[in-house]
């Protein structure tokens, strides 16, 4: 008996501590990026080279296709709906029609800026056009800037607007490494424009678009707050993250990557030459990317959403407190559509993907469980 009642006073103090505990909240632990939980479908799919994948204030994600297409998707059905295809547009190996950027008052301003390759009298340019939306196609093509060499390979070609409305347009090289160092080249840069195409009176060389130059093929371009990043294919080595500054040289040709190695150092020191925040080799073929600051996916708070062509990697590049620095990278998925060509953040936190395969090319969604 005294067993017994023993037995019951340790089951019922047993019993009561148990319910002490989980009355208390559950102890959270802080989640990384691979633990962020998210659905990823198909929105649309038998697109041919999908570019460009930006979101409008008419809350329609506008979307580039290399052959010369500019549409609209609907971001909940997945629906395309063609606005315009640009009758001069060329498409040569990696050439075509490529960046695209809206103006910030579209409502107000329905500009649509354009870069793309044509044939200029038999020789391959490239050039931006700044169209008109009159709520069904594009009309009144004005040229911003013509005559950017272009080529089969190394064209850039990504278009933004600032603050405070200046055009940001990344050019490659264009099968030309020594065009890169000349600042009197439009190859190998981030120019700066005025809307109507002017040159900005604090540009850094007088009566001159050119911003930064020393690049080699940048195909990603973003403002997180007023910092301008850029991604930038290497060549075998040193793919890289840029903070694009003003006025200066970042290297492209004698200097890959980091100013590491004993040929590198003087150029470095003798030429004004920033190194990336990051790079990788081999190199991953960097493209198109968008800044993640969305209480949607909380894991991906403050970072960049970076696609890759030759690695099929979707990454989470996270930015300090001052975004200025990357200080963790993280795989969101891998091999699973192919290669990936750009990124579209929409303001529900929902994150758009195009793939770049050349056939039965797709858009895919990311969105929280």
């Amino acid at each position: 008996m005294k067993t017994s009642l023993i037995f019951f006073i340790f089951l019922l103090i047993s019993a009561l501590t148990a319910c002490k505990k989980s009355s208390k909240s559950p102890v959270s632990t802080p989640e990384n990026a691979q633990d962020a939980t998210f659905d990823i479908q198909i929105l649309t799919q038998n697109l041919t080279h999908p570019w460009e994948l930006l979101w409008g204030s008419d809350n329609f994600i506008w979307m580039t296709e290399r052959g010369g297409k500019i549409s609209r998707v609907n971001p909940d059905n997945g629906t395309v709906t063609n606005v315009f295809t640009i009758p001069d547009a060329k498409s040569i190996g990696e050439g075509g029609l490529l960046g695209m950027v809206l103006h910030p008052s579209f409502n107000v301003n329905p500009n649509v800026f354009l870069a793309y390759n044509y044939d200029k009298v038999g020789t391959y340019t490239e050039k931006v056009v700044r169209y008109t939306y009159n709520g069904t196609t594009l009309i009144n093509p004005v040229i911003i800037l013509d005559n950017i060499p272009a080529s089969s390979i190394h064209n850039g070609c990504r278009l933004l607007i600032s603050s405070d409305l200046k055009l940001f347009i990344s050019t490659g090289d264009a099968s030309n490494q020594a065009s890169a160092q000349n600042i009197n080249s439009l190859s190998g840069k981030i120019l700066r424009l005025n809307l109507d195409g002017s040159i900005p009176a604090d540009n850094p060389i007088n009566s001159n678009p050119v911003w930064s130059y020393g690049h080699r093929n940048p195909q990603g371009l973003v403002f997180v707050k007023e910092n301008l990043f850029s991604s930038e294919h290497g060549p075998s080595m040193d793919d890289e993250i840029n903070l694009i500054l003003k006025n200066r040289n970042f290297g492209w040709p004698s200097v890959n990557g980091f100013c590491n190695e004993s040929g590198e150092k003087p150029f470095c020191t003798s030429n004004n030459v920033v190194e990336p925040l990051k790079s990788w080799t081999p190199t991953l073929a960097v493209s198109g990317m968008d800044f993640y600051n969305n209480e949607a996916i909380p894991q991906w708070k403050n970072s960049l959403i970076l696609s890759t062509l030759k690695d099929q990697t979707l990454y989470q590049l996270k930015f300090n407190s001052n975004t200025d620095k990357i200080e963790e990278t993280k795989e969101i998925f891998r091999n699973t559509y192919g290669r990936l060509r750009d990124v579209c953040v929409a303001p529900d936190g929902r994150v758009f993907v195009a793939t770049s395969n050349g056939s039965n090319d797709k858009i895919i969604v990311l969105k929280k469980k």
